[in-house]
Formats: C-alpha cells, structure tokens, sequence
C-alpha cells in the first residue's frame, strides 16, 4: 500500500473503503471486514451516512481476526451541517466515536463549506480545539471550492491536511488541484467511479482492454497517478479486492491525457456554492 504525506508529517494510505449509501447493517460490517482483511487500511464514514455503528463493528472484527492494531488503520468520519458552530464540534466528534467504538480518528472533515461564511469559520475554529487538544490525528475538509479555502486559510490558525471532493474524468478540477498543491493541502476524492457511470466510457474501457485492467482499476490508477487519495465503494468482496489492486501497473502518459480529455466539468453530486445540505 503507498501512502501520501500530508504537511503535518502524518501519513495516509492512498487507496481506502468508501461507504456511503452503505445501509448501517451487516453489509456494511462485512464490507468493511473483508476490506481490511484484503489489505485496506484506511475506511471512510461520515455521521450523516448513518452506518458509523456497523463500520465500527466491521473494523473491531477484523481487528480480532488478524494481527493488526488500531494503529495499523486509518479511520475517517465527518461533521454535518447540523453539528456546526465552534461549541458543537466536539459533542459530535465524540458521539461518532461512540457510534464507532473508537478512541480517536486518524482524520475528521468539515462535510460541507455550507453557505454562511461566518459558520465555516466558526465550525473550523472547533476542529483547531479538537487538533490542538490531541483528540484527533489529522483536520481536513471535505467539498470546498477555491473560494471557500481562500476564506478558511485568512481566518485559521491549522490548516486543513486534506480537501476530499468529487474528482473523475468528467469533472478533473484542474483549478482547485492546482491551487490544493500551491498550499500542499492533500486532495482526495470520492465516488470516484461516478456511482459506476464513468465506467461505461468509450475511452475508460479502451485504456482497460490496452493493458488487460478493469475499467475501475483504471479510474483509481488515474487518481493515483495525479496523486489524489481515493476511497471507491463496493460491497462485493471481488471488486473491493480488485479495486486495490492498483499498484503493479501504469497508465502512460498518452493514456492519462486521454483520459483527462473527458472533462465536462459534469458532478454527480451538489455543487459546493449551493449546498446547505438539503
């Protein structure tokens, strides 16, 4: 597993489990026990997917039935809009790790820049109390735009470690990478197979049939090879072991731009400047 180095000296796996829209059950625990089992490291929840609980389970039986620790894992989860505010942060953060069965997080995310400036920065100012009392390893965030880290970055004391987004070939972000590496923020994205949709492209399987991969192993061996962090979903054993199957391969470069090529600047997701989270 390779890791990237974020600016703090910290490490994170650059390959994780994804599981939003992952219903908080069995599915959940054993998509995440086979992940880890299979050789991920790094697994990625959020309050708001409401499967934290299940995550957790999933991460203490794999924990069980192997020779990894704690400290072997890197965990992530998320703070929603309706936790915001430089009080409520550390409530929230605490009621995740219950919800997980943990004792800490390896890196916790601001979910969405929201629309009110003030509340951003407020909210931020809770994620600094939580870095500066040793709570959590790492302070990222998660959907925010140029705009959004000029604001955070004039008015913060800690700067984010990570900035998670929507990254595929239909929508490359090349302004906000540029900008992420100028400030050595780590870029990571997700739903990086676009809820399976970027799969079906011409160009995609093209590349695959080139060099005997599967068009997902494809998506994330473009994601690495721009140094991105990714963190694709599945809950089939096959795919998750595929998916980080990754590392004994290259894209060339004539593939990587035609891959590039595809932007559309097309999201599956909200647009960051119009999201309150409804």
């Amino acid at each position: 597993m390779k890791h990237v180095t974020f600016y703090n000296g910290n490490q994170m796996p650059q390959v994780g489990l994804g599981v939003f829209r992952v219903e908080n059950n069995d599915t959940a625990k054993e998509a995440v026990k086979h992940a880890i089992k299979s050789g991920y490291r790094s697994i990625d929840t959020a309050m708001i997917y409401q499967n934290e609980e299940k995550v957790g389970e999933g991460i203490r039986e794999a924990l069980a039935e192997t020779d990894l620790t704690r400290e072997d894992l890197f965990i992530t989860s998320k703070l929603w809009l309706t936790d915001y505010g430089r009080e409520n942060v550390a409530a929230a953060y605490q009621a995740s790790l219950d919800r997980l069965g943990l004792d800490y997080l390896d890196l916790y995310l601001v979910h969405w820049p929201g629309l009110d400036e003030d509340v951003m920065i407020d909210t931020w100012k809770g994620m600094e109390d939580l870095y500066h009392d040793q709570k959590v390893k790492n302070i990222g965030v998660s959907n925010f735009n140029v705009e959004h880290l000029d604001k955070l970055l004039a008015a913060s004391r800690i700067k984010p470690v990570i900035n998670q987004v929507e990254f595929h070939p239909y929508l490359t972000q090349k302004r906000l990478r540029v900008y992420l590496e100028a400030q050595n923020i780590q870029m990571e994205s997700w739903s990086p197979l676009m809820n399976a949709q970027i799969l079906e492209d011409d160009t995609v399987k093209k590349v695959a049939e080139e060099i005997g991969k599967s068009p997902a192993q494809v998506i994330i061996r473009w994601n690495i090879q721009h140094g991105v962090v990714t963190i694709p979903k599945s809950t089939t054993p096959s795919r998750i072991e595929e998916n980080l199957n990754v590392f004994d391969f290259e894209l060339s470069l004539a593939q990587m731009e035609a891959l590039d090529a595809l932007n559309e600047d097309r999201r599956i997701g909200p647009d960051p400047l119009q999201f309150n989270g409804k």
